[in-house]
Protein backbone atom coordinates (compact mmCIF):
# COMPACT_ATOMS: atom_id res chain seq x y z
CA UNK A 1 0.00 0.00 0.00
CA UNK A 2 1.15 3.53 -1.18
CA UNK A 3 0.54 6.13 1.32
CA UNK A 4 2.25 10.20 1.54
CA UNK A 5 1.40 9.92 5.22
CA UNK A 6 3.39 7.03 6.36
CA UNK A 7 6.02 4.17 5.95
CA UNK A 8 6.57 0.48 7.09
CA UNK A 9 10.65 -0.30 8.71
CA UNK A 10 12.18 -2.37 10.92
CA UNK A 11 12.27 -1.21 14.77
CA UNK A 12 13.90 -3.54 16.35
CA UNK A 13 11.38 -6.23 17.74
CA UNK A 14 9.58 -6.19 13.86
CA UNK A 15 7.98 -3.59 11.85
CA UNK A 16 6.42 -0.65 12.68
CA UNK A 17 4.99 2.47 10.73
CA UNK A 18 6.61 5.39 10.32
CA UNK A 19 5.53 8.94 9.69
CA UNK A 20 6.23 9.96 6.47
CA UNK A 21 5.65 13.54 6.63
CA UNK A 22 4.55 15.87 9.99
CA UNK A 23 1.34 14.33 11.26
CA UNK A 24 -0.54 17.21 12.85
CA UNK A 25 -2.79 16.52 15.78
CA UNK A 26 -6.05 15.76 14.79
CA UNK A 27 -4.98 14.13 11.45
CA UNK A 28 -6.38 10.92 10.06
CA UNK A 29 -3.63 8.16 9.38
CA UNK A 30 -4.85 4.91 8.76
CA UNK A 31 -8.85 3.61 7.92
CA UNK A 32 -8.80 0.11 8.95
CA UNK A 33 -11.00 -1.40 6.42
CA UNK A 34 -9.95 -5.30 7.18
CA UNK A 35 -12.48 -7.96 7.22
CA UNK A 36 -14.40 -8.35 10.57
CA UNK A 37 -14.72 -11.64 11.88
CA UNK A 38 -15.20 -13.57 15.21
CA UNK A 39 -12.38 -13.62 17.84
CA UNK A 40 -12.13 -17.27 16.97
CA UNK A 41 -11.87 -16.73 13.18
CA UNK A 42 -9.36 -14.19 14.02
CA UNK A 43 -7.13 -16.53 15.85
CA UNK A 44 -7.57 -19.34 13.37
CA UNK A 45 -6.40 -16.77 10.62
CA UNK A 46 -3.85 -16.24 12.44
CA UNK A 47 -2.64 -19.44 12.71
CA UNK A 48 -3.23 -19.63 8.84
CA UNK A 49 -0.85 -16.81 7.84
CA UNK A 50 1.62 -16.55 10.95
CA UNK A 51 1.20 -20.19 12.21
CA UNK A 52 0.68 -18.87 16.12
CA UNK A 53 -1.63 -16.28 17.51
CA UNK A 54 -0.02 -13.38 17.33
CA UNK A 55 -2.95 -11.31 17.85
CA UNK A 56 -3.79 -9.19 14.19
CA UNK A 57 -7.74 -8.65 15.72
CA UNK A 58 -8.43 -4.51 16.51
CA UNK A 59 -11.47 -5.54 18.64
CA UNK A 60 -14.66 -3.54 17.78
CA UNK A 61 -17.39 -5.40 19.97
CA UNK A 62 -17.15 -8.10 22.53
CA UNK A 63 -16.87 -10.66 20.00
CA UNK A 64 -16.23 -8.57 16.46
CA UNK A 65 -12.52 -8.09 14.93
CA UNK A 66 -11.36 -6.47 12.17
CA UNK A 67 -8.63 -8.73 10.92
CA UNK A 68 -5.71 -6.05 10.72
CA UNK A 69 -3.89 -6.82 7.47
CA UNK A 70 -0.50 -4.42 6.25
CA UNK A 71 -0.33 -1.49 6.78
CA UNK A 72 -2.75 -1.63 10.10
CA UNK A 73 -1.31 -5.04 11.33
CA UNK A 74 2.42 -3.12 12.41
CA UNK A 75 0.67 -0.23 14.37
CA UNK A 76 2.86 -1.00 17.67
CA UNK A 77 1.79 -0.51 20.98
CA UNK A 78 3.25 2.56 23.25
CA UNK A 79 2.20 3.55 26.51
CA UNK A 80 2.66 7.07 25.45
CA UNK A 81 1.24 6.82 22.11
CA UNK A 82 1.07 10.02 19.52
CA UNK A 83 -2.06 8.11 18.04
CA UNK A 84 -5.39 6.69 18.91
CA UNK A 85 -8.34 4.51 17.46
CA UNK A 86 -11.68 6.38 17.28
CA UNK A 87 -14.76 5.59 15.36
CA UNK A 88 -14.05 1.69 15.73
CA UNK A 89 -11.41 2.01 12.75
CA UNK A 90 -9.76 5.15 12.32
CA UNK A 91 -6.28 6.25 13.63
CA UNK A 92 -5.81 9.54 13.86
CA UNK A 93 -3.12 11.34 15.60
CA UNK A 94 -3.47 12.60 19.25
CA UNK A 95 -0.44 14.79 19.24
CA UNK A 96 1.75 15.87 16.34
CA UNK A 97 3.94 13.35 14.89
CA UNK A 98 7.66 14.04 13.49
CA UNK A 99 9.40 12.87 10.12
CA UNK A 100 10.64 9.30 10.69
CA UNK A 101 8.87 8.92 14.46
CA UNK A 102 7.18 5.97 14.66
CA UNK A 103 3.47 5.74 15.07
CA UNK A 104 1.49 4.32 18.21
CA UNK A 105 -1.52 3.69 20.20
CA UNK A 106 -2.16 2.23 23.51
CA UNK A 107 -3.85 -1.09 22.68
CA UNK A 108 -5.55 -1.35 26.14
CA UNK A 109 -8.18 1.17 24.39
CA UNK A 110 -9.24 -1.66 22.01
CA UNK A 111 -9.72 -4.63 24.39
CA UNK A 112 -11.98 -6.15 26.76
CA UNK A 113 -11.23 -9.99 26.75
CA UNK A 114 -10.93 -10.70 30.00
CA UNK A 115 -7.78 -12.95 29.10
CA UNK A 116 -5.51 -10.80 27.14
CA UNK A 117 -1.88 -9.28 27.75
CA UNK A 118 1.09 -8.39 25.82
CA UNK A 119 4.95 -7.75 27.40
CA UNK A 120 4.60 -3.92 27.01
CA UNK A 121 8.67 -3.36 25.28
CA UNK A 122 7.43 0.09 24.22
CA UNK A 123 10.35 1.75 26.55
CA UNK A 124 8.54 4.69 27.12
CA UNK A 125 8.95 6.05 31.34
CA UNK A 126 5.56 5.44 32.14
CA UNK A 127 5.85 1.69 29.90
CA UNK A 128 3.64 -0.63 31.98
CA UNK A 129 5.04 -3.70 31.56
CA UNK A 130 2.19 -5.77 31.34
CA UNK A 131 -0.25 -4.14 28.59
CA UNK A 132 -3.90 -5.45 29.34
CA UNK A 133 -7.91 -5.01 29.10
CA UNK A 134 -9.17 -0.96 29.47
CA UNK A 135 -10.72 -1.74 32.57
CA UNK A 136 -7.25 -2.58 34.36
CA UNK A 137 -5.59 0.49 33.24
CA UNK A 138 -4.91 3.09 36.53
CA UNK A 139 -8.37 5.53 36.46
CA UNK A 140 -6.14 8.43 35.38
CA UNK A 141 -5.37 6.77 32.03
CA UNK A 142 -8.32 5.74 32.08
CA UNK A 143 -9.88 9.39 32.17
CA UNK A 144 -7.46 10.37 29.93
CA UNK A 145 -8.08 8.07 27.25
CA UNK A 146 -11.66 8.71 27.32
CA UNK A 147 -11.67 12.48 27.44
CA UNK A 148 -9.54 12.26 24.23
CA UNK A 149 -12.62 10.06 22.51
CA UNK A 150 -9.81 7.16 21.90
CA UNK A 151 -11.33 3.87 23.56
CA UNK A 152 -13.35 1.44 21.39
CA UNK A 153 -17.42 2.47 21.90
CA UNK A 154 -18.25 -1.04 23.10
CA UNK A 155 -15.82 -0.12 26.04
CA UNK A 156 -16.43 3.27 26.66
CA UNK A 157 -20.25 3.51 26.97
CA UNK A 158 -19.75 1.34 30.62
CA UNK A 159 -17.09 4.65 31.94
CA UNK A 160 -19.91 6.54 30.76
CA UNK A 161 -20.71 8.15 34.63
CA UNK A 162 -17.01 9.86 34.31
CA UNK A 163 -16.70 13.06 34.91
CA UNK A 164 -14.06 15.40 32.86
Amino acid sequence: MQSDIFYLKENGFGEGLFAKKVINKFEKILLFEDPVVTGKKSIKLDFKYYTSAIGNGLQIGKDAYIYLKDPGRVVNHSCNPNSGVIKDNLLIAIKKINIDEEITFDYSTTMDEDCWTLEGKCESKNCRKIIKDFKFLPKEIQNKYLKKRIVQKFISQNFQNINF
